[in-house]
């Protein structure tokens, strides 16, 4: 009999466990469903002030208090007198009939890239870009951080276009290369203005490829058929279970080698003293090779390169943050990543790889 009461107790249990799962699901759709048009929020750093503010943590340890404190009255009787000369301008304005003129500071918006394979970070840049456009003056430019090693074409390719729109406003734009912008990396990174690279940072990788397994064999042995059925010749050319053929593969090389040819060319359009023949071979180089090239401008770290912009300009990080529903953060990370996989293997024996 108390076993009897255990095992019932034991079942309550479980019961109770897989109703609270099942509510959790219907909660997390129900509130999924509702925020379905909710969209991300822009998160905006000083870099300038962060700067600054680190500047003086370390002079609080090499400077006595009676030179923090002069240093100090003086930067505050600076700021005073350029906030009283604004003041002055906006009521001169004001007095006159004539629209506030906006007389701030240069700026230089920074925005960070780390690519994956489809480029998805990309729904991100569009935000961030469109942000800046919105409010950017002449004086102000971007840079652009970027670390990818390429991937899909098309994706790679609006990513590209993004940075077109920067350029198309006038603004001036500056790509730094920390570690690597390869590939369909390297198809963005050709669109700046200057093109700043760290010495050891991976560079080039102007190719297309294309790869994937085929279990035919392995389904033939098992006595397995595979049918797939299609309209238009070329509707499918290489498949992963089916029996490819040489004309398919003559086909998707040729699609292959269009792909390459619009790759260079627009490397071509945007840097157009770079030796293609050299360069566009699929290989790459480190930063110090890749400025011999001409596939760089400059070497440095985009470090140094804030840290200068900083003393002369505001520098803000802008970062578009996408909200995450909460069935995504319910969601079990390893079937995530087994659907991820899959998608890139089949994706990637008919999208091309920059």
């Amino acid at each position: 009999m108390e076993f009897l009461l255990d095992y019932g107790l034991f079942l309550a249990k479980i019961v109770t466990f897989l109703v609270a799962v099942v509510v959790l699901l219907v909660l997390a759709k129900s509130l999924n469903h509702k925020g379905a048009t909710a969209k991300g929020e822009l998160e905006v750093v000083n870099l300038s002030e962060q700067y600054k503010q680190t500047v003086e943590q370390l002079e609080h340890h090499l400077h006595d208090d009676a030179f923090l404190k002069l240093r100090d009255k003086a930067n505050k009787k600076q700021e005073k007198e350029q906030n009283k000369q604004r003041e002055k301008e906006m009521k001169q304005s004001a007095k006159s009939g004539d629209a506030l003129s906006d007389t701030r500071d240069a700026h230089v918006f920074v925005l960070d890239f780390h690519g994956s394979i489809d480029a998805k970070e990309v729904a991100s840049l569009r935000e961030e870009i469109t942000a800046v456009l919105a409010v950017a003056q002449p004086g102000d430019e971007v840079i652009l951080r970027l670390e990818t090693g390429g991937g899909m074409v098309h994706g790679y390719g609006l990513a590209a276009s993004q940075l077109e729109r920067v350029k198309q406003a006038g603004l001036p734009l500056t790509i730094a290369v920390d570690k690597v912008a390869a590939s369909g990396g390297y198809m963005m990174a050709c669109v700046a203005d200057k093109i700043v690279s760290a010495p050891f940072a991976i560079i080039g990788s102007i190719g297309v490829i294309a790869q994937l397994p085929n279990f035919n064999k392995l389904l033939k042995k098992h006595d397995i058929e595979y049918e797939q059925l299609t309209a238009g010749e070329y509707k499918r050319t290489l498949t992963m279970f089916g029996e490819n053929t040489d004309k398919a593969r003559d086909k998707f090389k040729a699609e292959l080698e269009e792909t390459h040819q619009l790759f260079k060319d627009f490397i071509h359009q945007h840097r157009a003293a770079l030796d293609l023949d050299t360069v566009a071979t699929g290989e790459h180089w480190f930063g110090t090779q890749a400025k011999a090239l001409g596939l760089v401008d400059d070497i440095s770290t985009s470090d140094d390169l804030l840290v200068a912009a900083a003393k002369e300009k505001t520098v803000l990080s802008l970062h578009y943050v996408q909200k995450k529903k909460l069935a995504d953060k319910l969601a079990g990370i390893t079937g995530k990543m087994a659907e991820s996989a899959l998608l890139k293997l089949a994706e990637r024996g008919q999208k091309p790889i920059v």
